[in-house]
């Protein structure tokens, strides 16, 4: 397998991860994206196969599991499945650059264990809990049920931040991509 850096961006559903990932993808030619592979719905029309999710059956993704086509692979929450596809990570180092993860916490933590020195794992985190229960809210993709369950799975996830390399506050978004690419740069180099 050819190879690059893994930078690993972690947190819990609402700390700005994804909003993080998408600016370093958008500044910078020497980042791929890692496509995660799942089963859960598309998020209403703007979910892309292929570009925000490979979006597979259960079947599929069972069938690729016995296929050891994944790095990893979880079931997040009862029935919804989500994981890296070897091929993925490979088609990003095949075209010269670095793989970048947005990924749950479980999920950070095992590519971390798979890419070992190669990949730097940061945990991204809100100043408080109230902060992400009003990101999560003003979101509106989130019924009270499902509210609770993210922010029981939060609650959870954050005690796990001690085992990633870094921890990045995310209390300002423009500071938070500043912050990000001087990472990135600093591992790069070394």
């Amino acid at each position: 397998m050819a190879s690059g850096k893994a930078f690993i961006f972690s947190a819990p559903s609402g700390s700005g991860k994804t909003t993080i990932v998408k600016h370093l993808l958008s500044s910078r030619t020497d980042l791929g994206f890692s496509i995660s592979a799942c089963t859960r719905d598309r998020r209403g029309r703007h979910e892309v196969h292929g570009k925000d999710y490979y979006f597979l059956s259960p079947e599929e993704f069972k069938q690729k599991i016995d296929e050891d086509a994944f790095v990893e692979w979880e079931e997040v929450y009862e029935g919804n499945f989500y994981g890296t596809l070897k091929s993925e990570i490979q088609r990003i180092w095949d075209s010269g650059k670095h793989v970048v993860f947005d990924v749950d916490v479980k999920g950070g933590l095992h590519l971390k264990e798979y890419f070992g020195d190669q990949a730097m794992a940061v945990f991204v985190k809100v100043p408080s809990l109230d902060t992400l229960i009003e990101r999560l809210k003003d979101r509106g993709t989130e019924s009270e049920e499902s509210l609770s369950r993210r922010l029981y799975k939060a609650k959870f996830e954050m005690s796990f931040e001690g085992k990633f390399d870094i921890t990045l506050v995310n209390d300002d978004m423009q500071r938070s991509f500043e912050e990000a690419g001087q990472l990135i740069n600093s591992f790069i180099e070394k």
